[in-house]
């Protein structure tokens, strides 16, 4: 079996599919959570110059979808099928592009210009993007097929972020969303993850 080793932020981010994927595989890998100052230090020395990389066998991968396709693909998380896949990409897609301007909140040195951009957020971009993932979630609480695969995990991961940064019940009326969630974190290995995870602020 290969050895792996994820390298990310003292945070969940980015990294945090790939985490849960690891976890619900039950598959082996390496944890390395960098200080901002660590970080400084290595990254002149990686292949893309971000993170989170996943080195496999000492080979280091970039691109958190990527990481995250390729660990689904090794705990048989993909889709069954190139159709099935392709849907689960869909998914993934979609959330990535939901989720890639929240970096903002964190890094805009205005804070009024950040608390402003949140706002937009939660009152205008998640509602409609929420109704639009019901649609695609089945009534047994998959995206895809009839078993978890990376597109619900990729899911999980995000609306944990928002329920952890924004308070509220964003999926009430939205069933087929709250069952996804379920099935994602009453998963064996999931369960043991969040129960052990380090408490960070996103």
């Amino acid at each position: 079996m290969p050895s792996y080793k994820l390298i990310y932020f003292e945070t969940r981010g980015q990294a945090e599919p790939a985490r849960l994927l690891f976890a619900a595989g039950g598959l082996q890998y390496d944890d390395v959570r960098l200080t901002r100052e660590q970080w400084k230090e290595l990254k002149p020395k990686t292949a893309m110059g971000n993170l989170p990389i996943l080195e496999v066998d000492g080979t280091a991968i970039c691109q958190s979808k990527a990481i995250a396709r390729l660990i689904a693909k090794e705990v048989g998380m993909a889709g069954k099928t190139p159709l099935e896949q392709a849907r689960a990409d869909m998914i993934a897609d979609t959330v990535d592009e939901l989720s890639a301007p929240c970096l903002a909140f964190y890094i805009l040195p205005d804070k009024n210009k950040a608390e402003v951009l949140k706002k937009e957020f939660v009152e205008k971009t998640l509602p409609p993007t929420v109704a639009l993932f019901e649609k695609f979630a089945s009534a047994e609480g998959y995206f895809v097929g009839n078993s978890l695969t990376w597109a619900d995990v990729t899911f999980f991961a995000f609306m944990d972020w928002v329920i952890t940064a924004f308070p509220g019940d964003h999926l009430k009326g939205y069933e087929n969303l709250k069952k996804v969630m379920d099935n994602v974190s009453s998963n064996q290995g999931i369960v043991k993850y969040l129960e052990e995870r380090p408490e960070t602020p996103y």
